[in-house]
């Protein structure tokens, strides 16, 4: 006799694939916007997510361990998946070329595992656009855009780093008005308070997202 889920007799909703319920939470902003402190904070609140490991062509630095920190790829080998279509998104930065396998988020998801992804505004449109034709990354898909209140609190925060000269910072202010301005393609638009409540609030999102039909499973009666 055939068994029929619950979910297969609603009219409309297909059954729940392996790893239905998990997320694949992307959060994206300007350079200086506090993306990378607000990963840190959320991987530490939730034991159950882990972060994408990216592929590069670079070359280890001290400490730094394959398959823990990167997937470190001779460049013949890089080049022989971006042909093979392995990654869902890649780059090369100043000679050095990094990029997402796909396999590296289907793999986690279908083991349940929520995936972290830090990315900038470019990297998040090649994501969402791939995604549409992949019907386990669209599901589990939430994309987050983080930004300070104005920019002149983004200005105040990348002085205090101390890390660029005047005229760089003005560049990146620059580049981060036109990343700003593409807020309206992501799912949420995160408002940057302080570090507890940034933490707070994407908290909730990833509570939220958890609840939605389309992943939740109801108990049955």
């Amino acid at each position: 006799m055939k068994v029929e889920s619950r979910e297969s007799r609603v009219e409309g909703r297909p059954p729940k694939a392996a790893g239905g319920s998990s997320l694949l939470i992307l959060i994206s902003a300007p350079s200086g916007g506090g993306k990378t402190t607000l990963c840190q904070q959320l991987l530490a609140a939730r034991p159950d997510m882990t972060r994408a490991i990216t592929c590069t062509t670079r070359a280890l630095r001290p400490g730094e361990k394959d398959g823990v920190d990167y997937y470190f790829f001779g460049p013949p080998e890089f080049e022989r998946r971006v042909q093979a279509g392995e990654f869902i998104e890649h780059a090369t930065v100043f000679g050095r070329s990094y990029g997402l396998l796909r396999s590296e988020l289907l793999d986690k998801l279908r083991r349940g595992k929520d995936v972290l992804l830090n990315v900038d505004v470019q990297g998040a449109a090649t994501i969402r656009d791939r995604a549409l034709a992949e019907p386990e990354l669209k599901r589990a898909l939430v994309t987050v855009f983080l930004t300070p209140p104005s920019i002149t609190v983004l200005a105040e925060r990348l002085k205090k780093r101390a890390s660029d000269a005047p005229e760089e910072i003005q560049k990146r202010l620059g580049i981060a008005r036109k990343e700003i301005a593409q807020w309206e393609h992501f799912d949420y638009l995160l408002i940057s308070s302080t570090i507890p409540e940034d933490l707070r609030r994407m908290l909730a999102i990833v509570e939220a997202e958890k609840m939605r039909a389309a992943r939740a499973q109801a108990p049955e009666f």
